[in-house]
């Protein structure tokens, strides 16, 4: 399993333009086979700060997650185009 974290800062004024997009990416996101979790979070206190958690099954499901339509609209051509930050991190399961 593939599991991570995706944190984006925006301005304010993109607010909803941005809440907007992560509905739909994320509604889309969770119907893909291969995505077992996709949850979008607004970091308490920090209203223009994005966390994004994603789990996929294997690195084939997160390629096409990354190649799908909704991801090229409102990821690539739609949050990335307004993102002032963006970090990731990959995580690790504790076994």
């Amino acid at each position: 399993m593939i599991s991570f974290t995706v944190r984006m800062k925006f301005a304010p004024e993109d607010q909803a333009a941005v809440r907007e997009m992560l509905r739909n990416l994320g509604s889309a996101s969770r119907q893909e086979p291969g995505c077992v979790n996709y949850v979008t979070h607004y970091v308490e206190n920090e209203p223009n700060t994005v966390v994004i958690y994603e789990q996929y099954r294997d690195a084939d499901a997160l390629e096409a997650h990354r190649s799908s339509q909704h991801f090229d609209q409102y990821a690539t051509n739609g949050l990335y185009r307004k993102v002032r930050e963006r970090t990731s991190e990959t995580l690790v399961e504790v076994e």
